[in-house]
């Protein structure tokens, strides 16, 4: 199943986590949600979250940029992508 990331176009925090994922060397597939009027209930149904990005790891919903940087500190982030 891999990661999907759920952004809009307007995001900062979409930028960064891209940009983090991408300078790990992870694919990952973008999925975005800035045309959809109804993204944030979109967004909750499909991982609990009501924000942007949202990054699901192999089925996983792990949060957004913060927590993709706090899993990553702490070396869990790894394990994660390992799995």
């Amino acid at each position: 199943m891999g990661i999907v990331m759920y952004s809009t176009n307007w995001c900062p925090y979409c930028v960064r986590a891209k940009a983090f994922l991408q300078q790990k060397g992870v694919e990952f597939e973008e999925i975005n949600l800035a045309d959809d009027p109804n993204f944030r209930e979109k967004i909750h149904e499909l991982t609990g979250g009501s924000t942007v990005p949202q990054i699901v790891i192999h089925g996983t919903p792990i949060g957004g940029y913060d927590d993709l940087r706090r899993l990553d500190a702490t070396g869990e982030l790894d394990k994660l992508l390992a799995a």
